[in-house]
């Protein structure tokens, strides 16, 4: 909880294929933040090349699915996901997907913290 009484919020935007990086970090960090309660709310964004391991790779899929046990909101680029052809493969794995253009412009702009990967 910030000191202002709003909760903490965090976004990782995940934009890494790089499968150890996504292990060893995006996931670790985010999966813990959660547990531990560093931020109130976590946000996970998949984009960009992170969309096609996120659709393939299925020790990926599993870190997703625990991710969101925890209370990390899941999300990605539905452009991503339609120009990879894996929308529906995301969704199954419990991605929200949406055109987050917008989404992500108003975070940057709000000044909320994000970490990028």
């Amino acid at each position: 909880m910030q000191n202002n009484g709003e909760p903490s919020k965090l976004l990782i935007l995940w934009t890494s294929g790089e499968k150890e990086t996504v292990l060893h970090m995006v996931f670790l960090y985010g999966i813990n933040c959660r547990k531990k309660g560093w931020w109130d709310e976590v946000t996970l964004l998949v984009w960009g090349a992170a969309t096609r391991l996120a659709a393939e790779d299925a020790e990926v899929q599993a870190q997703i699915a625990a991710a969101r046990e925890v209370g990390v909101r899941v999300i990605g680029c539905k452009r991503c996901a339609e120009k990879l052809e894996v929308v529906e493969t995301l969704e199954a794995v419990g991605i929200d997907l949406f055109y987050t253009g917008e989404f992500l412009t108003d975070w940057i702009q709000s000044g909320k913290k994000m970490l990028t990967v």
